[in-house]
């Protein structure tokens, strides 16, 4: 049996409020299986759907219902006004990320001008956004990408070739496949699991049943790999060099704090997200 867009659209919507998920998940897995833009979908609303497209979109309603995120059924993620794959190997990518994005790209052109050749290092890669991201909007850098996760690595290397971006993509934890490399870089940017894991309890089943748990946490206080990034960083920066990295709620004085101890002298800056909370920390090393 099948039903027309609009009976659909008010079924989803009507069972996802009652089991208390956001209702407009409807639409957006809709337009997934008609393939129809929103303003196509809303202007053939007394339109049948195909019996096969009811049952996908009632089967994703329920996966939904079950917690498993809408990025994940639809498979991608809009970032920095691309489409990034995704799936249960790698974080979904954050519009707060996006800022961590223009301000690196701020600070490399105030801290570099228009010097050609400079070398940038995204840690902890995950589905490829930031890296991917940064080598689109600045062609000219060389960037690498690192990540512990081989799945993690794939969606990234996919990523990378569907959107058109040459990245060099290395396998191992955290600075070390750069350490043993040897190779010196101007910019490291990273954006790693920064949530104590006591905050599990608290955190909804969409992101702890199901996105990866070693993109997520990071210790009692999850300031365990900003400490570790404190021990490598000096081992893989040039003199003058760019750090950046996302941080979660509150943790920007002590990030800040890790830093000028590791650089005594460089300009260190908490940067506030959209929301008014402190998101980023960037440490400019004059060398």
């Amino acid at each position: 049996m099948s039903k027309k867009i609009y009976e659909a659209l008010n079924w989803a919507s009507s069972f996802l409020e009652e089991k208390q998920r956001d209702e407009n998940v409807g639409e957006l897995l809709l337009r997934h299986f008609t393939g129809m833009s929103r303003a196509k979908l809303l202007s053939e609303l007394r339109e049948e759907l195909k019996p096969e497209v009811w049952l996908a979109f009632k089967e994703a309603i329920h996966q939904h219902e079950q917690g498993v995120p809408v990025q994940y059924i639809i498979g991608s993620q809009e970032f920095y006004g691309r489409e990034f794959d995704v799936n249960p190997s790698v974080l979904i990518p954050r519009p707060e990320t996006e800022e961590l994005i223009y301000g690196t790209l701020n600070r490399l052109n105030s801290m570099f001008d228009s010097q050609v050749g400079l070398e940038l290092a995204d840690i902890g890669t995950g589905s490829g956004a930031i890296s991917v991201t940064l080598k689109l909007e600045k062609p000219e850098l060389s960037v690498t990408a690192t990540d512990l996760s081989e799945a993690a690595l794939e969606t990234a290397k996919s990523n990378a070739a569907k959107l058109g971006a040459e990245i060099e993509f290395v396998k191992g934890d955290l600075l070390a496949p750069l350490i043993q490399s040897g190779k010196k870089f101007d910019a490291i940017i990273s954006n790693p699991p920064y949530i104590p894991v006591s905050d599990q309890v608290s955190m909804s089943e969409v992101v702890t049943e199901h996105e990866p748990h070693l993109a997520l946490f990071a210790g009692e206080d999850g300031l365990d790999l900003y400490r570790r990034f404190m021990d490598e960083l000096p081992l893989v920066l040039k003199e003058k060099a760019l750090v950046g990295f996302e941080i979660g709620f509150g943790q920007g004085e002590a990030v800040s704090e890790l830093l000028k101890q590791a650089f005594p002298g460089a300009k260190i800056e908490v940067v506030n997200d959209i929301n008014g909370k402190d998101r980023m920390v960037f440490a400019e090393i004059e060398g």
